[in-house]
């Protein structure tokens, strides 16, 4: 029990992290986060979020998002999935599909895609469990692990 509330303890601080993306910066490459994020800047990789992403008027993202909730003032190029609730400023232009359970668009975001609105249930997973579970003793070995993946991949 007490492992349970200090995993519980240790999530809740680093969901209330904030991480930000300055205008004018340029990342390449996934991102993955239990707190929130701001981006400000240009973003070419996939976002996961466990908590909230809120995309300024100079953000430009080329890749996918999910989180549990989004806030959207510049441009994303990919597919959106959003557990909780979407909200699409003015100057937001979306180019792809959006699943979300609460969506909101302010008059004159632009948005090309499908949408498909209702009960979102998906599981917000950072980094690889797998990895975890080997360190710990609970998944068997890495080597393991990989002589499996091999196996699957060469069949």
């Amino acid at each position: 029990m007490f492992n349970n509330k200090l995993e519980e303890k240790m999530a809740e601080d680093v969901s209330n992290t904030s991480n930000s993306i300055g205008k004018g910066t340029t990342l390449t490459g996934n991102i993955e986060t239990y707190g929130n994020l701001r981006i400000e800047g240009k973003v070419k990789g996939d976002i996961k979020s466990k908590s909230k992403i809120v995309l300024g008027k100079s953000s430009y993202i080329e890749g996918n998002i999910l989180a549990q909730n989004a806030d959207i003032e510049g441009e994303v190029s990919g597919t959106i999935e959003i557990v909780d609730i979407l909200v699409l400023k003015p100057s937001a232009k979306i180019k792809g599909n959006i699943k979300t359970n609460k969506f909101i668009i302010e008059s004159g975001a632009q948005f090309n895609g499908q949408c498909k609105m209702g009960q979102v249930q998906k599981e917000i997973k950072l980094g690889e469990p797998e990895l975890a579970n080997s360190k710990t003793g609970n998944g068997g070995s890495v080597e393991n692990k990989q002589a499996k993946k091999d196996t699957v991949l060469s069949n």
